[in-house]
C-alpha cells in the first residue's frame, strides 16, 4: 500500500483501466438482466395466454386469403377460449390535413375496431378515452402511440379535440394510445369503430387480424384448432401466432449483442491488466535500490516475489471494486431510465472483484519474478 501512495496518479490511472473493464461486464450482464425481468414483469401482467390469427395465403393461386366476416363469433364458441376481439384494414389512408398529398401517409393504417379490443391487449390510454357503443357509430378516431406522434398529436385537448383526414372525411380524435407490447402494430395504426368504417370507409366486414385469450393450459390446444374454427373450409389458410413467443425471439437475438459487448468489456479488462503488468515493471525498475537493501537485510526472494505479487493484486482489486460500483451505478442509472427493474446478478458483482483478482495476479507474476531474481549487488549497483 505504501508502494502505491508514493505513485498516487500512475496507481489511478493503472487501476482506472481495471475498473472500466470491469464496469463494461458488470454493466453487460447485468443490464440484460434487467431488461428480461422487466420483460418477464409485462408478459406476467398482461399474460401469455394471447393468441393472434390473421389469413395467410391462398392454397390456390397464392393471394392473400381472408378471415370470414363470422370469425370473431366463431372464435368465442371455442369452450377455452375466454375473450375474443379483432381489427379489419381498410383501404383509407389518415393525413393530418386535407392539404397534404394523399400518397403522404406516414406508413400508418386505418383499422376498424371493436370497443373491447383496448381490454383484451391490456393496453393504457395516454389521453382521451377509448371506442365504446356510442362512439363507434360517429367518425371519431383513436391513435396508436406511433401514429399520435407522427400526426404530431400528442395529446387531446379538452372541448377542443383535433382532427384529422380519413377517407375524404374529418374524423376527430377521442383517444390516444399508450405502447402495446403485444401488439406493435397497433401503435401504427389509426383506430375507428366497426359500424362507421363499413358505412363511411367502405370497410368490407372481413377482420384483418383476430386477438383472443384463453385458459393458460389450453394456449397449445386452442392454437391447435384455431384455423378450422375461424375457416372451415380453408383451415390452412390461417395463420395463428402467440405473441410472446415473439417477444422471447427477440430476447435471443438481444442476447447476440450482450455477448459483443461482453466480448468488449474482456478487451478492455485485457488492456487494464496489461497497463498493471506495465506500472509493476517500471515499478520493479523504479526500486532496484529498495529491492536490493531489502534483499541485504535479508529478504528472501519468495517474500520480494510476494511483496510485488501483492501490490499488483491489491492494485487490481482496487480497480475491480471500483468497477463493480460504476458498474451498478451504469445498471441502475439505465433501468431507472427505461423504468426497469434492476437486476443484479451476484455472480457479476462478486466475479468482477474475482476477475479483477486473477487479472492483478497474472499481469504482476513477471514483474514479481523479475524483482526476486535480483541480487543485492545487483540492486545496489
Amino acid at each position: 500500500m505504501h508502494g502505491m501512495r508514493t505513485r498516487p496518479l500512475r496507481a489511478v490511472l493503472s487501476a482506472l483501466g481495471i475498473a472500466i473493464g470491469i464496469a463494461a461486464i458488470v454493466a453487460v450482464v447485468s443490464i440484460p438482466a434487467s431488461s428480461a425481468q422487466a420483460l418477464s414483469d409485462r408478459l406476467a401482467a398482461l399474460g401469455t395466454n394471447l393468441l393472434r390469427a390473421q389469413p395467410g395465403q391462398q392454397l390456390i393461386g397464392g393471394g392473400t386469403a381472408k378471415l370470414p366476416v363470422e370469425s370473431v363469433a366463431m372464435a368465442k364458441r371455442v369452450k377455452p377460449v375466454t375473450a375474443v376481439s379483432a381489427t379489419g384494414l381498410t383501404t383509407a389512408t389518415v393525413r393530418r390535413t386535407d392539404r397534404i398529398d394523399v400518397d403522404e401517409t406516414s406508413g400508418l393504417t386505418v383499422l376498424a375496431a371493436t370497443p373491447d379490443l383496448l381490454g383484451l391487449l391490456g393496453g393504457q390510454l395516454h389521453a382521451g378515452t377509448f371506442l365504446d357503443a356510442a362512439n363507434s357509430r360517429y367518425p371519431a378516431v383513436v391513435l396508436g402511440s406511433v401514429a399520435a406522434t407522427r400526426l404530431g398529436i400528442l395529446d387531446v385537448p379538452v372541448g377542443s379535440p383535433p382532427q384529422v383526414w380519413i377517407g375524404n372525411q374529418w374524423f376527430t380524435v377521442v383517444g390516444i394510445l399508450d405502447a402495446t407490447t403485444l401488439a406493435p402494430e397497433i401503435e401504427r395504426s389509426v383506430l375507428v369503430g366497426w359500424d362507421v368504417a363499413t358505412t363511411r370507409l367502405g370497410f368490407d366486414g372481413h377482420p384483418s387480424t383476430v386477438y383472443l385469450k384463453c385458459a393458460e393450459s389450453e394456449v397449445e390446444s386452442v392454437r391447435g384448432v384455431l384455423g378450422a374454427t375461424l375457416n372451415p373450409e380453408q383451415p390452412g389458410e390461417v395463420k395463428v401466432t402467440r405473441p410472446s413467443d415473439a417477444l422471447a425471439a427477440k430476447r435471443l437475438s438481444d442476447s447476440s449483442f450482450s455477448a459483443l459487448f461482453l466480448a468488449l468489456g474482456g478487451v478492455a479488462l485485457l488492456v487494464g491488466g496489461v497497463g498493471v503488468a506495465n506500472t509493476m515493471v517500471i515499478s520493479v525498475l523504479e526500486r532496484r535500490r529498495e529491492i536490493g537493501l531489502r534483499r541485504a537485510l535479508g529478504a528472501t526472494r519468495r517474500q520480494v516475489r510476494g511483496q510485488f505479487l501483492a501490490e499488483s493484486m491489491l492494485l487490481s482489486g482496487l480497480g475491480g471494486v471500483v468497477g463493480v460500483l460504476l458498474g451498478v451505478a451504469v445498471t441502475a442509472g439505465y433501468a431507472l431510465i427505461q423504468h426497469w427493474p434492476a437486476v443484479l446478478p451476484p455472480v457479476a458483482l462478486f466475479g468482477g472483484v474475482g476477475v479483477a483478482a486473477v487479472v492483478g495476479a497474472l499481469a504482476g507474476a513477471y514483474p514479481a519474478m523479475r524483482a526476486a531474481r535480483l541480487t543485492p549487488t545487483e540492486a545496489l549497483s
